[in-house]
């Protein structure tokens, strides 16, 4: 299994870059390689995919990153080189920072590409963040940042957040440091070799049970100001502003996902205590990968009923508590899922078999179309109102994975204009940047 997962680098901090992950790894072509096709029609499938980027080792955001301007003209993804932009319309490409940066996403509200410059050589060194507009190359510096990893910005671009190990308590040994880094060099405790699968557990088993003392912050895009949100020893990690409302803050409890309680909801205008979002009803039941709905009104997660067993996509409406479980089968599962603009479709980017579902036929990406169970006859449960909506998801094919190496993880998306999913894949090789047209190629 290769998810749930997160990134290895800096075990101790390494919540702080979501989009470096160490199963992200970028490929470039060997000497001599051929170049990728620019455009095919899936034979498998009947849908055309064109490829967007046009240098080896480029990479789309996260699948919960925004890359798109508010006009939905524009796509902004990674490249070796700096960060690109395309026009969506005519598929133009231009390069609109040069350099060793790390592209963070698009403003909701104004389309500035955000982006981070390291001060010095450090790693784990200070950082100063940029915003550049996508179309006239004006460029101002946003803030700075001394120590930990910004993760989301919210939706009227006044607060940046992110995750940073405290500086004001004692912090322990991470215990992860003393593994190998390479999760197929783990071993179990009584020696024997373990999968790919278990050496990552282990690993993020250890780190949460260091209980390195960890807090939330925000820093104001106006004034600079830095403050705490929340303080736990709990691995804080998965920070997400809500599209919609710039004071709502999800972040997630990181480890093995059955370990821990893992989504949670907190403000940012207010001292409440995080909101739970989901509680775990049966041993070795795990929520996790989760995402704002286009219109912030729902998160929605992946949840296992156990894990790798029984799959659902769930979500969680924020103002009323209600739940709805969407139900979908073994090969259908994806290391992530993402919903449509409107909230009508989902899509998922599948998996290889020695991810948690373990598809016999996974490695496909899939748009979805989620059905809700309706009541027989409109006869109504007493209280039916307070139970879960169940319901089911129908998939449609859209791209054969079968060439693509699950270490880099495909981060579906959907285009504003919701006619595209843009993902990345290394299936030729190197990795690029892709789409896939959801209306059937014409025969």
């Amino acid at each position: 299994m290769k998810a749930p997962l997160l990134s290895l680098l800096a075990l101790a901090a390494l919540a702080f870059a979501p989009a470096a992950r160490a199963q992200d790894v970028m490929t470039h072509p060997a000497a001599g390689a051929a170049e990728p096709p620019l455009e095919w029609i899936d034979r498998d499938t009947g849908h055309r995919v064109v490829r967007l980027s046009r240098e080896a080792g480029s990479s789309s955001l996260y699948f919960n990153f925004n890359a798109y301007t508010p006009k939905g003209d524009r796509l902004v993804f990674s490249s070796p080189g700096g960060i690109t932009v395309m026009d969506l319309k005519t598929r133009a490409l231009r390069k609109i920072v040069e350099g060793k940066v790390r592209l963070l996403f698009v403003g909701r509200k104004t389309g500035a590409v955000y982006y981070e410059k390291a001060v010095g050589d450090a790693p784990n060194g200070p950082k100063v963040v940029m915003a550049i507009d996508p179309y006239t190359g004006t460029t101002r510096q946003v803030a700075t940042l001394d120590r930990g990893g910004l993760q989301t910005l919210n939706a009227d671009e006044t607060l940046l957040a992110g995750v940073a190990v405290r500086t004001d308590v004692p912090v322990p040994a991470d215990a992860a440091q003393a593994l190998p880094r390479n999760p197929d060099d783990v071993k179990g405790p009584d020696g024997r070799d373990l999968s790919y699968a278990e050496g990552r557990e282990v690993q993020l088993n250890a780190r949460l049970d260091s209980r390195i003392p960890m807090e939330i912050f925000t820093i104001n895009t106006v004034t600079g100001e830095r403050r705490i949100v929340h303080q736990a020893t709990d691995w804080l990690n998965h920070l997400q502003f809500s599209p919609t409302d710039p004071n709502l803050l999800m972040f997630c409890h990181e480890g093995p996902w059955h370990k821990v309680d893992r989504l949670w909801l907190v403000r940012t205008d207010r001292a409440d205590a995080p909101v739970k979002i989901h509680t775990r009803t049966m041993n070795m039941e795990i929520a996790g990968h989760e995402w704002f709905s286009a219109d912030g009104k729902t998160v929605w997660y992946d949840l296992q009923t156990p894990r790798g067993e029984d799959f659902w996509v769930a979500g969680y409406e924020i103002a009323t508590g209600k739940r709805t479980w969407l139900h979908l089968d073994r090969n259908a599962w994806s290391v992530h899922f993402n919903s449509s603009p409107d909230g009508k479709l989902f899509a998922g980017d599948g998996g290889d078999s020695e991810m948690v579902a373990h598809a016999p036929d996974g490695k496909w990406l899939y748009l979805m179309r989620p059905r809700t169970i309706p009541d027989v006859a409109g006869i109504h449960a007493p209280g039916s109102e307070t139970l879960i909506q169940p319901g089911v998801i129908d998939t449609e094919k859209l791209v054969n994975m079968k060439a693509h190496d699950y270490r880099l993880e495909p981060n579906v998306n959907f285009t504003p204009d919701q006619k595209w999913i843009v993902f990345r894949s290394n299936m030729h090789g190197a990795s690029h940047v892709y789409a896939v047209e959801l209306a059937k190629a014409a025969q």
